[in-house]
Formats: structure tokens, C-alpha cells, sequence
């Protein structure tokens, strides 16, 4: 369990790390104003809401489920595997809430008009950390 948490933990931080590289790019780089549609934004932003919607769901059917029986059972490796699967797949939707900005930021939206998605991207990882499961007490 230990070694799971660790690997976790490890690609954790590498996703946060990406996300500050995302904005380092996306003002290094600066916007090309070529296609500044409001439409996109929105769009983005719906999808965005769901993702986050969506890492709501995982996180209950997959890690939360799975640490519970893990709790009980440390050694069960099908479960273990639900789990670290459940934290990845949390984390790649939360890094592409980040991608998001990126994106917006390249096709010519400000800073100012982004920061929302690198902020929720990195929010969502910091958040969503890995834990040791621990049994619940009735």
C-alpha cells in the first residue's frame, strides 16, 4: 500500500508541476489573436463544469469504494488497482481542465480571461491527494 501511495503521490506532483508549466508556456509563448471566440470559451467552460462533475463521481465509485475495502483488506490487489487507477483517472481530468486554459490562453484569450482553468486544474490535483485508507469505526 505504501509504494502505491508513493507512485501516486509521484504523479501527483509531476501533474502539478505540468500545470505550472502550462502557464509558463502560455505567457512565454503569448496569444496569437487569431480566433478570440466567446463560443469557445463557454463551450470550454461546460465542459470544465462536467469534468469536474465527472471526478466527483470516480472519486466516489472508485477510490472511495475501493479504500473502504482496502481498509479492510490492505492485500487486495484488484482493489488496490481500482484505487490507483481511480486517483490517475482524477488527475488526467483535472489536468485537462488545465490543458483548457492553455488552449484559450494559445488562440488569443488573456490571462485574466484563463487563469480560472489553471487554477481549477491545479486546485482539483492538490486536492484530491492520495490517503492511506483507514477503516471507519461505527
Amino acid at each position: 500500500m505504501e509504494s502505491a501511495i508513493k507512485v501516486i503521490r509521484a504523479v501527483q506532483i509531476a501533474m502539478l508541476v505540468s500545470v505550472i508549466l502550462y502557464v509558463a508556456v502560455g505567457e512565454g509563448i503569448g496569444s496569437v489573436p487569431r480566433l478570440n471566440n466567446p463560443v469557445l470559451f463557454y463551450v470550454l467552460s461546460l465542459v470544465t463544469i462536467t469534468i469536474v462533475g465527472v471526478i466527483l463521481v470516480v472519486r466516489r465509485t472508485l477510490v472511495l469504494q475501493s479504500a473502504a475495502t482496502l481498509a479492510a483488506r490492505p492485500n487486495d490487489t484488484a482493489t488496490l488497482s481500482r484505487w490507483r487507477a481511480g486517483h490517475i483517472m482524477t488527475y488526467a481530468l483535472s489536468e485537462a481542465i488545465a490543458i483548457f486554459g492553455l488552449v484559450l490562453r494559445l488562440i488569443g484569450f488573456s490571462l485574466s480571461q484563463v487563469w480560472s482553468f489553471y487554477i481549477a486544474g491545479f486546485i482539483l490535483l492538490l486536492f484530491f491527494g492520495p490517503r492511506r485508507p483507514v477503516s471507519q469505526v461505527s
